[in-house]
């Protein structure tokens, strides 16, 4: 999109409008009473099945096969070989020093790189089979053992940062530089939103549950908007009586009061737009509205009282906890119910540079029963084949431990050239291993995927082609997957 021409577009919307309707109020009320022809009993508004509003005209490119995203962030880096990526070999490698033949050069970081040895530390958990695909589950993950039909496992994925920060910015935003989109934002963007009152593109920050996991630094701008206009940004919601910061009336103010308020608001902005011409002034008018459908809609999505005892049976009665993984994946589930396009969860704690036999089996509990009740619930309402669920990290760890070594104890450092993720609902093939490492979890041997092929894949699902997915940017076509070349992993798509 040509943001001259958006400008534009967006000033002949103003001149109809100030000809036509009475204001922003009455906008938004037209907006609301247009919603209701899609309203689904049982829900406050137009959710799985409403239209979009919104989005590019020339979305999709192609069939959509996934119309929502729950992107469910291991913050950290989990060591795929503790977990999905079992390497039986290296039993027989305890305590010998990684072979240089292995390593090939490749990069370390400086929490490693002056080490005197690295010795290799095999997984002290049991892995099984499961599955059509006979995958190995780790002992630590038998809730997502229960559901390896459901899911494909990519245990070839690779990136280009070795450290957190630009990890986790480049699996986001397709850049390890920040001031990009994040894939959210590219979403809201071009496919616009399915319900209104609610925002396109959610995010929360679920706490972890052992005091002696690593804690990596989180910040906005992995939900930032980038150079798109703000409203596409991620909105955080917390844990707790206030899921939206400031979203409450202050006490003496009525929804009337507030209406009043929001529509001399509305045309103070609109008076500043005709003088300056910003998009961003726009934007500023849409915030304000959302957020003043947000006060009926968010306090409604976030009481759990509707929720039957049975759901807790199956999630277990930490989902009842505001801030536990359960709980924010269980508002996932409220979220996409109702029509929010992308939810992103993001867990931390993943970081074992150190206490990994520790440290890891707690971090599991606190997502590998949450992550096998979202696939059921959505699959009993009939959302699993249209919502895409991802699990991962931003990248993988090494063999080797960093730092002592013991029969029950090690640490492992980051590894950007292997490591494994799943994604299952939304037009992904269940039952499917993707890829193959070595016997160190160290190279891959078959069927690399980059994060950009990643990246490009999640588009291709929702109907998108990466190539012709842009946005004019000081001068370039600016698109997630960047100018280098990315594939679809059409391997994993059904």
């Amino acid at each position: 999109m040509d943001p001259i021409r958006e400008a534009v577009l967006a000033e002949t919307r103003r001149q109809f409008f100030g000809r036509v309707a009475k204001g922003i109020g009455g906008l938004a009320l037209s907006s609301l009473l247009a919603e209701d022809a899609f309203a689904v009993p049982g829900l406050p508004q137009a959710a799985a099945g409403g239209p979009a509003a919104g989005g590019l005209p020339s979305l999709p490119h192609f069939a959509p096969k996934a119309k929502r995203c729950i992107y469910l962030h291991m913050m950290g880096a989990p060591p795929q070989m503790d977990l999905l990526d079992y390497k039986p070999q290296m039993r027989d490698w305890y305590d010998r020093d990684l072979p240089e033949s292995v390593r090939g050069g490749q990069r370390l970081t400086t929490m490693t790189s002056g080490q005197a040895r690295f010795p290799i530390a095999p997984s002290v958990f049991e892995f099984q089979q499961h599955g059509r695909s006979g995958a190995w589950i780790s002992e630590i993950l038998p809730y997502t053992a229960r559901m390896v039909d459901d899911i494909a496992i990519i245990r070839s994925m690779h990136t280009d940062a070795i450290n957190h920060e630009p990890g986790i910015t480049f699996i986001q935003t397709g850049q390890q530089i920040p001031g990009r989109p994040c894939i959210g934002a590219w979403f809201a963007y071009g496919l616009g939103s399915m319900n209104e009152d609610l925002p396109t593109f959610v995010v929360m920050n679920a706490e972890k549950s052992h005091p002696r996991s690593g804690v990596q630094a989180i910040s906005a701008k992995l939900w930032s908007a980038g150079f798109l206009s703000p409203e596409y940004a991620g909105v955080g919601l917390r844990g707790g009586a206030d899921p939206v910061l400031y979203l409450r009336d202050p006490g003496g103010v009525s929804r009337d009061v507030r209406r009043q308020m929001l529509d001399g608001l509305g045309e103070l902005n609109r008076m500043q737009h005709e003088q300056l011409g910003s998009p961003e002034t726009l934007a500023r008018i849409q915030q304000y509205e959302m957020a003043y459908r947000m006060q009926m809609s968010v306090p409604e999505m976030a009481d759990l009282a509707s929720e039957p005892e049975s759901t807790f049976e199956r999630w277990g009665e930490e989902a009842k906890q505001p801030g536990k993984f359960q709980n924010a994946a269980l508002m996932a589930r409220r979220l996409v119910e109702r029509g929010v396009r992308f939810v992103q969860i993001y867990h931390r704690g993943w970081d074992v540079h150190a206490f990994a036999p520790e440290v890891l089996p707690a971090q599991a509990r606190d997502v590998d029963r949450a992550a096998w009740a979202l696939i059921q619930d959505l699959k009993e309402r009939g959302l699993f084949d249209e919502t895409l669920v991802i699990w991962g990290g931003e990248f993988g760890r090494t063999i080797y431990s960093q730092g002592r070594l013991t029969p029950t104890d090690y640490g492992r450092d980051h590894h950007p050239r292997c490591f494994t993720l799943w994604m299952a609902g939304g037009g992904v093939k269940g039952g499917v291993v993707h890829g193959e490492t070595d016997e160190f979890s160290y190279n891959i041997v078959k069927d690399p995927v980059h994060i950009r092929d990643f990246q490009a894949t999640i588009l291709h699902l929702f109907g998108i082609d990466h190539e012709r997915f842009t946005y004019r940017h000081r001068g370039l076509d600016a698109r997630l997957t960047g100018v280098e070349p990315a594939r679809v992993v059409r391997e994993v798509v059904a």
